[in-house]
């Protein structure tokens, strides 16, 4: 399977890592952005978080403008707005602003879940009518805003009308793959932490997909964990940080990213060992060849127009390097040796 003709990202949280700081964060996602944008990466998508230490891409929009400044032809985007939390007049003049400075790079992709607990919502969504009954209206709205306007409507999106901002729509479940659907927009699935419902997902995007004025036929892109090193055995090691991400999420712990370490026994139980593995069941870790043959099983088994990659680890080095190293792999046309150790839309 070609892997050369499947289009690849970014998704990147502003990690902040152990005895690191925000600022140090912001300065390795614009360092990662311009790196990828040299590799032939398509876009770098932010995503909204709230009230999570060692998360520090809160305010989407704000980073957003920030990495487009730095950078001069990658698509920049958010993967995604939370939008329960937000007016969509709001996101729209947001994004209009943005894509008003950054002419035809800038992407939304808009998500259902409020990217916090309970209390960061309740505070976020204030004053807003925000239940799931009110998702595909106000995903409709956000698009109205930021098309061109109809004949006396009173309230526009200044900036933002006739922008045209492209608008995707993000899901971990089939609920959002059914709108997006029915909307004829792109669909992410995020398979990076929630695997379990893609392939039923992608299933009902495709056969209940309306082609639209913003989409003639279905468009699926899918995020793939991805931890790339020179060797199977190496990759394995630096895997350990993700690994421990994840479990301090299911113990309610701070997630800043950890060092790797030597060996995982001990630090988990085998339930935990088990949720692990299996919010990470479609990552690729390893070195050249195993990564791609694994992004070959996923493209066949999936069919993804687009690979949206996520790539915590601990060394900014070694981060640049896993995407350096999966760039090279999806320029490949040919399998590689095995030599390891062990759209505008």
């Amino acid at each position: 399977m070609d892997l050369a003709s499947t289009r690849f990202s970014v998704l990147d949280l502003a990690l902040v890592r152990e005895n690191g700081d925000l600022s140090e964060a912001f300065r390795n996602s614009l360092d990662l952005a311009r790196h990828v944008e040299k590799w032939g990466y398509t876009r770098f998508w932010l995503a909204e978080h709230h009230n999570m230490r060692g998360i520090g891409s809160a305010a989407t929009s704000v980073l957003i403008g920030h990495i487009a400044g730095g950078t001069s032809t990658v698509r920049v985007g958010s993967g995604g707005v939370m939008l329960p939390n937000h007016s969509p007049l709001v996101i729209a003049e947001h994004f209009g602003t943005l894509a008003t400075l950054y002419p035809d790079r800038i992407d939304l992709g808009v998500g259902r879940a409020p990217g916090s607990g309970g209390a960061a919502a309740r505070v976020l969504q204030r004053g807003l009518s925000s239940g799931v009954d009110e998702f595909p209206s106000h995903v409709q709205e956000l698009l109205a805003f930021l098309g061109p306007s109809a004949p006396g409507q009173i309230l526009q999106a200044i900036p933002g009308e006739d922008t045209n901002v492209p608008v995707w729509l993000l899901g971990s479940s089939t609920y959002s793959a059914q709108l997006a659907a029915a909307l004829g927009l792109p669909f992410a699935f995020a398979s990076h932490f929630a695997p379990e419902q893609m392939q039923e997902a992608l299933h009902l995007y495709r056969r209940n997909f309306q082609p639209s004025q913003w989409l003639d036929s279905p468009y699926v892109m899918i995020g793939v964990p991805l931890v790339a090193a020179e060797t199977d055995h190496e990759a394995q090691y630096l895997a350990t940080t993700p690994y421990q991400r994840f479990l301090n999420l299911i113990r309610g712990r701070p997630i800043y990213t950890s060092p790797p370490v030597e060996s995982m026994d001990g630090r988990w139980t085998s339930l935990e060992q088990a949720l692990v593995k299996g919010k990470l069941a479609v990552a690729a870790i390893g070195g050249p060849a195993t990564v791609q043959q694994k992004l070959r099983n996923l493209k066949i088994a999936t069919q993804a127009d687009e690979f949206i990659f996520t790539s915590d680890l601990y060394d900014h080095a070694h981060r640049l390097r896993s995407f350096e190293i999966v760039a090279e792999v999806m320029a490949q046309r040919e399998s590689l040796g095995s030599h390891s150790t062990s759209a505008n839309s």
